[in-house]
């Protein structure tokens, strides 16, 4: 009886690893020269969507003071977002932060001298030529920090297929001269692999948006976006 609960839990132990041998991809056997290539594709869009952070700081001596004056005041930058035709799937809560502001002094307690309230909001503008009315009218609204922009594109699916038949190319070519180069020729692709992607830039930096918003009409420049796919690719030579 030992000996058969022994070989039941052998085999037991076994089949996970067949399945893992099983699952894990494995390269047809190649009777000539293996040649690896890395190769990039890329192609350019300019950006649609600007994702920019809006909310309201206020000070009041209460934290009740405090909230009440920053819900006043956020209701009426979120009534100038709907005006504008922000869609509510595009307004997202981000943060919300009351916080005690104390006095120190020297051999002293310190002192509550009042609150400081916060609401932040993430806005997606899907128009960008608007967006720098809509901050504008926001500040004037009563928003008072806006950080951002981050420049995005909303589908970037048909320019990440164009960068990757590029990278295609590119490395079918790759090959093609390092079997040139070694008197062979290329057989076949064995196997494609992809890494990389489409990346979004960092946001402009705080200081020169609120810079912006400091004036009428404040202007939001999409530029243009470049979308990379990166592919590893392995060949055989003969």
């Amino acid at each position: 009886m030992n000996k058969l609960i022994a070989a039941f839990a052998l085999g037991a132990a076994a089949i996970p690893a067949a399945a893992a041998a099983q699952s894990a991809p494995q390269l047809q056997a190649m009777a000539g020269t293996r040649l690896d290539i890395n190769a990039s594709g890329e192609s350019r869009r300019v950006p649609d969507v600007a994702i920019i952070s809006a909310g309201v700081v206020t000070r009041a001596p209460t934290a009740a003071a405090a909230i009440q004056e920053n819900a006043t005041r956020m209701e009426r930058v979120l009534a100038a977002l709907k005006r504008a035709g922000i869609a509510e799937r595009d307004v997202q809560t981000s943060s919300i932060n009351l916080n005690p502001e104390y006095r120190y002094a020297e051999n002293q307690a310190p002192q509550l001298i009042a609150y400081q309230a916060s609401n932040q909001v993430s806005i997606r503008f899907r128009d960008i030529r608007n967006s720098g009315r809509i901050l504008d009218a926001l500040v004037a609204e009563g928003a008072n920090q806006i950080n951002g922009p981050t420049l995005t594109i909303d589908k970037p699916e048909e320019a990440t297929d164009e960068a990757r038949v590029e990278a295609l190319s590119v490395g079918r070519a790759r090959a093609e001269l390092y079997a040139r180069a070694l008197g062979k020729r290329v057989v076949r692709l064995v196997a494609v692999s992809e890494t990389g992607g489409y990346a979004a830039p960092p946001p402009m930096p705080v200081q020169l948006m609120e810079a912006r918003v400091g004036r009428a009409n404040s202007k939001i420049v999409p530029g243009e976006q470049a979308i990379q796919v990166n592919l590893t690719m392995v060949f055989e030579l003969q």
